[in-house]
């Protein structure tokens, strides 16, 4: 398992740019946060605010303009397995069976077949499909898939998890059921998260901390410490305070400002 106190991410003063020559173009501009070990944080803003930009930096996958990323003290290069990613898209090989695909990245760092086997096996366990390590995507839902997602970047033990808006192609009572699932996952394996989201009640029920975002480039505008303990349960978007927080976040949506206010 992943080392206890590992995955802290650091940015700072970070601005990215996308698009060539004449077309280039300012999408994120001197974010400047960090995230705890173990802490479930989500980015949170309006479409094309930047929040899947940032997220691919975090990846590797993009580069910077101008400043720093960091995951324990070391910047971000390239691509790692240390930072997994689950995207809305499947990303799923069809032809491969569940607990193949689970596996598939402990058998590209040549990890031998029953180990990886049993690996995948636990971990689909984890997530809830013990009993579907035969089956292929398509005899699956759409929440069943995305477990299998979750299950393929948990197997390489990541200090870091990336989702980008994982859930937001599920039906409405799908996407709640997902919701506590990857709670209950996080609980068990308490993996640094960091979550994009564009809607506001699936961010204040996930996370430790929000990060709202601007409008293009994206700035951060506010960050706010959540006071929800935990377990949570479907009953906490009836909450008075998780109603009075919607309606800040709605009410920022709404206004120009950039200033960045932090609450604890």
């Amino acid at each position: 398992m992943t080392a206890p106190g590992s995955g802290r991410i650091e940015v700072s003063d970070v601005s990215i740019s996308l698009g060539r020559g004449a077309d280039t173009f300012e999408a994120v501009r001197e974010l400047e946060f960090s995230v705890a070990p173990g802490e479930l944080v989500c980015i949170l803003g309006p479409s094309g605010c930047g929040k899947s930009t940032l997220l691919g930096a975090l990846a590797g996958h993009l580069g910077i303009s101008k400043g720093k990323l960091t995951v324990d003290g070391e910047q971000v290069s390239g691509p790692s397995p240390d930072r997994g990613i689950v995207f809305q898209q499947h990303t799923l090989f069809p032809w491969k069976k569940v607990r193949d695909n689970v596996a598939f990245g402990p058998k590209m760092r040549g990890v031998d077949k029953a180990v990886r086997q049993r690996a995948a096996d636990d971990i689909l366990r984890l997530v809830g499909l013990a009993g579907f390590e035969s089956f292929y995507p398509s005899q699956l839902s759409g929440g069943m898939q995305q477990r299998v997602e979750i299950a393929r970047v948990l197997i390489n033990q990541p200090r870091v998890l990336l989702m980008d808006e994982p859930f937001g192609a599920l039906d409405a009572q799908t996407r709640a059921m997902m919701h506590e699932v990857l709670l209950d996952i996080w609980t068990r394996i308490p993996t640094t998260t960091v979550f994009v989201t564009h809607d506001i009640d699936e961010a204040l029920f996930l996370a430790d901390r929000v990060i709202m975002m601007s409008a293009r480039p994206g700035q951060i505008i506010e960050d706010i410490r959540l006071p929800f303990g935990r377990p949570r349960h479907i009953e906490l978007v009836t909450d008075m305070e998780f109603v009075r927080l919607k309606r800040h976040f709605l009410d920022l949506l709404k206004k120009p400002d950039r200033a960045l206010h932090c609450r604890a």
